[in-house]
């Protein structure tokens, strides 16, 4: 095999040929080339993923700033109603890259959007953070 610098203009990282872009290049074209039909959160899988999680958390169980995946904005558990079911404790595009199922409910859990915007904007900032 013969290492080359990938196609997309501008990123330095090297490939193996005869793949043509990198992992996070690739990710980043499927993530732009979605659409309504396409979204992973469209999907039955999906949504019975949400229905589950939401029914086990009812109320947000964000620790606040007294634990790991915590908002920080409050101490102790939020208690707020949850309204959306987080992908806990490995983001969606992590559990697809250890070939684990993203729609188990043991790898989610209930927040409410407040929790879970601080929380997202931590750890993926406008959601396409792809530094390490």
């Amino acid at each position: 095999m013969s290492w080359r610098v990938c196609s997309t203009p501008g990123c330095p990282n090297l490939i193996e040929t005869p793949a043509r872009k990198c992992d996070a290049c690739a990710r980043a074209q499927r993530d732009r080339a979605r659409t309504r039909g396409h979204n992973p959160y469209n999907t039955k899988g999906h949504q019975s993923f949400r229905r589950q999680v939401l029914a086990r958390d009812p109320y947000c169980v964000c620790p606040g700033d007294s634990g790991r995946g915590g908002c920080g904005k409050h101490h102790g558990l939020c208690g707020n109603p949850s309204t959306i079911a987080d992908h806990y404790p490995y983001e969606r595009t992590e559990l697809i890259d250890m070939r684990l199922n993203p729609n188990d409910p043991k790898f989610g859990r209930g927040l409410c959007k407040q929790c879970h915007d601080v929380k997202t904007g931590k750890t993926r900032p406008a959601g396409f953070n792809t530094r390490q």
